[in-house]
């Protein structure tokens, strides 16, 4: 099987409720993904995909909702959330709500749902993202088939 690599990298910033060190509080991260990709066949050049196909579908959904932001969870009792959400909506940039607390394991499993959604029409499947969430911490999310 080939595979073709696109890397994204994006500004967001988050915590974990009841985590037992510093990341209960609000921190942010320079994240990186390298999001693999395949298909059943390679195009007239050659190719899996355009990387471009890939920084223009899953970079741009990234621009609109996870860059310079905030990745916060639903419910999440910190007196400060409302007031991040609503700073943020001041200023043009939206809070993206997940249903998890905001580990890397959670943002790469909700990246790969998007990038599969996005990348699909093109014929591409997405058969791995490994998310950077930190330059010696990094999350796996891995297709089965």
């Amino acid at each position: 099987m080939l595979t073709c690599i696109r890397r994204l990298e994006w500004d967001a910033m988050h915590r974990i409720p009841d985590h037992e060190h510093k990341c209960s509080a609000w921190h942010g991260h320079r994240y990186a993904a390298e999001i693999h990709c395949t298909a059943p066949e390679l195009d007239h050049c050659g190719r899996v995909v355009d990387f471009g196909v890939i920084k223009r579908e899953v970079g741009g959904w990234i621009d609109e909702h996870w860059d310079h932001t905030a990745i916060v969870m639903k419910g999440d009792p910190d007196p400060a959330t409302a007031a991040i959400a609503a700073s943020n909506a001041a200023h043009g940039r939206p809070v993206y709500w997940i249903e998890r607390p905001p580990t890397a394991e959670a943002v790469v499993a909700e990246l790969a749902v998007i990038a599969r959604r996005l990348l699909e029409p093109h014929g591409v499947e997405v058969v791995r993202i490994r998310l950077w969430e930190t330059p010696n911490g990094s999350a796996e999310w891995v297709a089965t088939r």
